[in-house]
């Protein structure tokens, strides 16, 4: 039997997505594989900030990655939600934390029992019921405990962090592990006459490099998976209208809050991430509705801080390639879609195809089920971000400017629609399997931006027995306790992981 595994991978292009695909593949295959990867330090990052979700930290922790370590390598700080302003109206805001609401005290869910308070009118807010919230209110953070019985454990985190440290780090841990970089950029690629699988590529040296697999982290130019295997990509504008951004980083004027701000604004919104030393902030916006000297006007006007550098423009079309793995290149990162960084998904994206790459990983003829299967998966992780997304658009009672009307009355995807119809007429979450953005998610984006269900799931109306007040103010008292004993952010920063940055 002949031997047919894969003997080399070329990755093409760096950045976040190219080094954590480096750093994970090594870390996965050890030296049984030649691992290279080629970038050029012309090519630029936005590097103004990149916001997580919780599953990064597991990606780390897979690489066995000190998360104190990473944290002041990367200037970062510590994110416990999202606030959200001006999304449904003007002058109203509400969180999307990371964790739970409140604590199960029933068979039946928290959340249940507080829709039949709302509904009865003796509860205001779900927020008040979110460890998260309280801390990111009142500026503290601490690591979650692992006793489900306190009332600590029911929340989560993630990370600020500057991006373009983050793919310095994984690169000094890749090349100590072996893979190999090359600097310069890659003009052209070679496929094979018979069956179309890409051969080698060319370097603007006229080095040329062969593999038997190709990862494609070129970033929205799409070298191998859309230059070369010309693979087509699937437009989402219709309902995930924004096609521009302007991104700046500023000073740091205030306490470093352990959460991002996305702020709606006239033609998209504004996001801004706290690092250690400095402030991260763009506006993603439509150009129909919006020129780009009058977003960075817009953006410049409302930065807290001295801007650290001219703004960076970026132009994007929202969307995915109609297959991540096509022949022998898998494209990750930007090249294989774009999703608006509202939720933080854009490094879960890279994360995720990377995982399945790993899991899936083919010997050299790349079985055509493997490759089904990716894409298939892929695919669908993709749609159901995007619907996750289109939620905080469509759902919005703005109609202030051309760009809010157009979202509150577009079309949506019936998957989407069905989901918000159960939970208006019955107060319950329809999950998919595989949902990146588990109850607590879906619940937050619903309320605050005021999708409310007529009635509380039957359950609750036949368990009266239930001292449910009485819980809830128990609830209340510990979490207010926890807060009390959490340290500042800042503080917690400071002894745990203070960058030399500072």
């Amino acid at each position: 039997m002949s031997d047919n595994r894969i003997e080399k991978i070329v990755i093409v292009g760096g950045g976040s997505a190219g080094w954590m695909t480096a750093a994970a593949l090594t870390n996965a295959v050890g030296t049984t594989i030649e691992i290279c990867l080629i970038e050029s330090e012309v090519i630029g990052t936005v590097g103004v900030g990149e916001a997580t979700i919780p599953p990064i930290k597991y990606f780390n922790q897979r690489l066995g990655i000190d998360e104190a370590t990473f944290v002041r390598e990367t200037n970062g700080s510590f994110k416990l939600g999202i606030e959200f302003i001006d999304w449904n109206k003007l002058g109203q805001s509400y969180f999307h934390p990371f964790g739970q609401y409140g604590a199960e005290f029933d068979s039946v869910p928290f959340y249940h029992y507080w829709m039949r308070e709302f509904l009865d009118g003796k509860e205001q807010s779900i927020d008040e019921f979110s460890m998260a919230w309280a801390a990111a209110q009142a500026g503290k953070f601490s690591h979650p405990v692992a006793d489900k019985g306190n009332i600590r454990s029911t929340f989560d985190y993630a990370y600020h962090f500057d991006a373009g440290m983050y793919a310095q780090y994984l690169k000094k841990y890749s090349e100590d592990r072996g893979v190999i970089r090359h600097e310069g950029r890659v003009i052209n690629a070679k496929q094979n006459s018979e069956t179309g699988f890409i051969q080698s590529v060319e370097m603007e040296s006229g080095e040329i490099f062969t593999a038997d697999l190709f990862i494609d982290c070129s970033g929205f130019y799409g070298l191998l998976i859309e230059k070369t295997l010309t693979t087509g990509y699937e437009d989402w504008s219709q309902w995930l209208p924004c096609n521009s951004a302007v991104a700046v980083a500023c000073e740091k004027t205030s306490e470093i809050l352990p959460y991002t701000k996305s702020i709606a604004k006239q033609a998209g919104w504004q996001w801004r991430i706290p690092l250690q030393n400095r402030t991260g902030n763009g506006y993603v916006y439509c150009s129909e509705y919006l020129d780009a000297e009058l977003a960075e006007e817009s953006l410049l006007s409302s930065i807290d801080g001295t801007k650290l550098a001219d703004p960076k423009h970026l132009k994007f079309t929202t969307g995915r390639r109609k297959k991540f793995w096509n022949k022998n290149c898998i494209a990750i990162g930007l090249s294989a879609g774009f999703m608006e960084p509202l939720e933080s998904t854009s490094l879960h994206l890279i994360q995720y195809g990377i995982m399945r790459l790993i899991a899936m990983l083919p010997e050299k003829d790349m079985s055509p089920l493997l490759v089904e299967e990716y894409n298939a998966l892929t695919s669908a992780e993709y749609e159901r971000i995007r619907d996750f997304l289109i939620l905080h658009y469509t759902a919005t009672e703005r109609d202030d400017s051309e760009f809010w009307r157009y979202c509150k009355n577009m079309p949506i995807p019936e998957r989407l629609q069905y989901k918000i119809n159960h939970f208006k007429n019955y107060g319950l979450i329809v999950a998919d399997e595989r949902e990146l953005f588990h109850n607590p998610s879906w619940i937050a984006v619903y309320l605050g931006q005021n999708i409310l269900p007529q009635r509380s799931p039957s359950m609750t109306r036949l368990r009266t027995h239930i001292p449910v007040q009485d819980r809830f103010q128990a609830i209340r008292l510990a979490m207010s306790d926890a807060i009390a004993a959490m340290p500042k952010h800042e503080v917690f920063i400071e002894q745990y992981c203070q960058s030399a940055l500072q």
